[in-house]
């Protein structure tokens, strides 16, 4: 069995070292650690260890009790309470362990089961909860527009069909936890001294607060009597979802069908388009190149817009840059319901290749001294 490091050598910090110095050190820990944010292998057992140095030194009692006795007499109180490590957190002066780290590291714990961020065995307000699933899903500026209904497919569990969701080998059954005798929690006392006795209970670290152990584990599940798979579901994108935003479902995510299921998170991306740029308030930008004539004397077009072919009359005159709008042709705006515009900047459309006659055109008409702008 290895030996637990020194809470103060964890932290990096000296055995005088003030409250504030404690917690400005586990932040900087913190951040540098998560598995969320470090891959590295031993990230995740290293988070779990400051975190449990910071929950006992962090605590002027708990810090005290462990000054005098060491691991033994700090160990539990870490592992026992959720309250009191939800505490840890508001003292640093955020709500509770989620807004901590959606400060630290910006919501990114999606990939975590909710009910337990840390994999310690606790359990953070939603019992027997699935985890959150978040996809990403492209859509064309037509789709925007309409809105869409669509299939997908999201990561999903099912009860493993060959030990029945058990997680035993097949033939095989679950015991009864000798470390707890089958009731999930294990009790010490300490003596503090000789009028002073407390009891601290803690989760059974054999069997994980379960009361029963696997001993020969079902191969095709790894003793979590479930397996991945995939499913389809229906989903409706409403119109006018902008690029970047997040659709939950909330109740659509991961279940073994034995949870609460988590949510669905679906991230809207927009494909760039042929012919039109997506602008801000659900306008469209749609360069129309003209020719030299077409702006000199006038023209009326026949322009594509998002709902269809539209007419466009352009005065004679017309100048470069100028810029003519088709109301309502662009794209509905999310949560309204208005649409934006269709915008026509005009551009010069300048050959590149002319006969010689055409040069000697160009050239006479630049060569008229009567043409006023």
């Amino acid at each position: 069995m290895s030996t637990k490091r020194d809470y103060y050598e964890v932290l990096n910090v000296d055995r005088n070292a003030t409250k504030e110095d404690i917690k400005n050190k586990y932040r900087k820990l913190a951040l540098q650690f998560h598995p969320d944010r470090n891959k590295n292998a031993g990230a995740e057992e290293k988070f779990k260890e400051i975190s449990e140095a910071y929950a006992v030194l962090s605590d002027d009692e708990k810090r005290k009790k462990y000054d005098k006795y060491g691991h033994v007499g700090s160990e539990e109180v870490f592992r026992g309470s959720e309250s009191n490590f939800e505490e840890i957190f508001r003292d640093i002066g955020f709500g509770g362990i989620k807004d901590i780290f959606e400060q630290l590291f910006g919501g990114g714990f999606s990939g975590r089961n909710r009910s337990d961020p840390f994999g310690f065995g606790f359990n953070f307000g939603r019992n027997n909860r699935g985890e959150d699933t978040v996809i990403d899903l492209s859509l064309t500026l037509e789709e925007v527009v309409s809105g869409k209904n669509e299939t997908i497919e999201i990561p999903a569990l099912e009860k493993c069909s060959v030990c029945n969701g058990s997680g035993c080998y097949p033939g095989t059954k679950r015991k009864k936890c000798t470390s707890c005798n089958g009731l999930g929690q294990t009790k010490r006392v300490f003596n503090e001294n000789r009028f002073s006795t407390f009891v601290t209970v803690e989760t059974c670290r054999t069997c994980r607060g379960i009361g029963e152990i696997i001993e020969k584990p079902c191969k095709n599940c790894g003793a979590n009597g479930k397996v991945a798979t995939r499913k389809k579901i229906q989903i409706e994108v409403p119109p006018g979802i902008d690029d970047g935003m997040t659709l939950q479902l909330s109740g659509r995510g991961i279940s073994d069908g034995n949870e609460v299921p988590g949510d669905l998170f679906i991230r809207i991306h927009i494909k760039p388009h042929q012919i039109f740029e997506k602008l801000e308030n659900g306008d469209v930008l749609y360069p129309l190149k003209l020719k030299y004539t077409e702006l000199v004397l006038g023209t009326e077009i026949v322009l594509p817009t998002l709902y269809g072919s539209e007419k466009l009359k352009i005065p004679a005159g017309t100048q470069v840059d100028s810029i003519f709008r088709l109301r309502g042709k662009g794209i509905p705006v999310h949560g309204q319901r208005s649409k934006g515009d269709q915008i026509i900047k005009i551009k010069l459309q300048v050959p590149t290749k002319l006969s010689d006659r055409q040069k000697w055109l160009i050239e006479e008409l630049d060569n008229t001294k009567n043409i006023k702008s």
